[in-house]
């Protein structure tokens, strides 16, 4: 009790009286509010890119298809597959529409818990959330898909492929989504930092696991086991990491906050 006193007394002493307090009950409220708009706003993505789908797939498609044979295509074996492939297209079309709203519903769930001060950087935070995810986004579909797609068509050669467009969908969104996410990386830190549980010195200081660390997120997120595409994948992390440091001795809470 008496820790939870000092807390409170600290932060009235840097001036916060204001800090908005909410109930268990009330943060389940909000919590409930914020799912509801991201489900309708990816809703609502979704069935802006349902007439979009075929258009969507055949580009997600060319980095494979350009590594295939003359006059090969991809297959489906079913007579449904190819309607419920674009559903699943719009819907991961969808997830980069509402992208933006999804990001602003997460900062109104956590605005609560933030000083008045910090809450000043809602929009600088939707604009570079957003931003490193469709950059993130569109550097697994321009290099790192490539790359993997030729590694494995030439790994089947001398075999007639017959690869499916769930297959292969499959295989192409999960990389995609999983480059947005890791170039989240400076967004992750930066919040950390803002709530005191890192630092720079303590980023530095883990640097060497932090590149043994991705390289391993690099190995499970491109399935080849070639250096070269790892590192294609695992150096912009580390870029990426190391701007996250800086973004946390510019943003971070500084001695005397924490």
């Amino acid at each position: 009790m008496g820790s939870t006193e000092t807390f409170g007394d600290s932060r009235s002493e840097a001036g916060d009286d204001d800090l908005q307090k909410m109930s268990f009950l009330e943060h389940l409220e909000d919590l409930r509010k914020r799912l509801l708009y991201s489900i309708l706003s990816l809703t609502a993505g979704f069935l802006l890119c349902w007439n979009f789908a075929k258009e969507i797939y055949r580009w997600l498609e060319q980095p494979l298809v350009q590594y295939l044979p003359p006059g090969d295509s991809l297959a489906f074996t079913s007579v449904t597959q190819p309607f419920f492939l674009y559903m699943k297209v719009a819907f991961f079309a969808g997830v980069f529409i509402a992208s933006p709203i999804i990001l602003w519903q997460l900062w109104l769930f956590i605005a609560p818990g933030l000083y008045p001060k910090e809450k000043r950087y809602a929009v600088p935070f939707i604009l570079s959330s957003t931003s490193f995810f469709l950059i993130g986004a569109y550097f697994g579909y321009r290099v790192v898909l490539p790359m993997a797609a030729h590694f494995f068509i030439e790994m089947g050669e001398g075999f007639k492929q017959v690869i499916t467009v769930d297959d292969y969908f499959d295989f192409a969104s999960k990389l995609v989504l999983g480059m947005g996410l890791v170039f989240e990386t400076p967004i992750l830190i930066l919040f950390l930092s803002m709530l005191g549980i890192v630092t720079p010195k303590f980023l530095l200081q883990k640097f060497k696991y932090a590149i043994v660390l991705i390289f391993i997120i690099a190995a499970v997120i491109t399935p080849t086991p070639d250096m070269v595409t790892q590192s294609a994948l695992a150096i912009p992390m580390i870029l990426l990491y190391l701007l996250g440091v800086g973004i946390s001795y510019v943003f971070g809470k500084k001695p005397e906050e924490r």
